[in-house]
């Protein structure tokens, strides 16, 4: 199979990975701005429980928890979810992806200063626009390089699908490479992670200048 047959091959793959990154930032992002609110909760129970499913999802691989989502409703009720594969996966990555957005939200919100909530109050601003106008923006600036890092993490964590034969570019380069008995699928497929990466690196770049103050 000739080089260029083989990146043919595998551009068809990256419409399914685009699928993945999209989606799941579509969800993760305000489930775990949901789920850091509650992790915030002075109900301690609420807390606790929001806290304990946390380190459950970050105490356990993501390829776990993506075979749990797609094969565990059959077994434990019957259901099979599995036979678009884009929605077991999609919905482990999103519920993953948010407990680590959680955690990058909380420290966001927790480095504001008390008092900045305070002076609002005096002003007459409620809880709600508080945060929406005065905390969430500041909060954005001091998260977005730790958003950066794991926006650029999902893109290699795309490749996790080929758990569940979901033919994103890995999977596809995998078939290739096993078909060919060749190495080099895997260094294509690699090149296309690269690429990706540094478009994304590129938009998140320029999102963080244009919230840099000073620049």
């Amino acid at each position: 199979m000739s080089l260029m047959t083989m990146i043919a091959k595998m551009s068809e793959g990256l419409e399914k990975t685009c699928a993945i990154f999209f989606l799941t930032l579509l969800f993760a992002i305000p489930l775990g701005m949901i789920v850091a609110l509650l992790r915030m909760s002075k109900n301690k129970i609420i807390s606790g429980i929001v806290r304990f499913f946390i380190t459950v999802l970050r105490g356990t691989p993501l390829m776990l928890q993506l075979l749990a989502v797609t094969y565990g409703p059959h077994y434990l009720f019957g259901a099979d979810i599995s036979r678009n594969k884009l929605i077991p996966v999609v919905i482990a990555f999103s519920i993953n992806y948010a407990a680590y957005f959680a955690e990058i939200y909380r420290g966001g919100i927790e480095s504001i200063p008390k008092g900045q909530y305070e002076a609002a109050a005096v002003l007459g601003y409620s809880r709600l626009q508080t945060f929406m106008r005065i905390i969430l923006p500041q909060v954005v600036k001091r998260i977005l390089p730790s958003m950066t890092n794991e926006v650029i993490t999902l893109v290699k964590d795309t490749s996790i699908a080929f758990a569940v034969s979901y033919e994103e570019i890995f999977t596809i380069g995998k078939q290739i490479a096993n078909s060919q008995t060749s190495f080099m699928p895997f260094v294509v497929a690699g090149v296309f992670y690269y690429l990706f990466n540094f478009v994304v690196d590129r938009i998140m770049g320029l999102f963080e200048k244009r919230l840099n103050y000073y620049s």
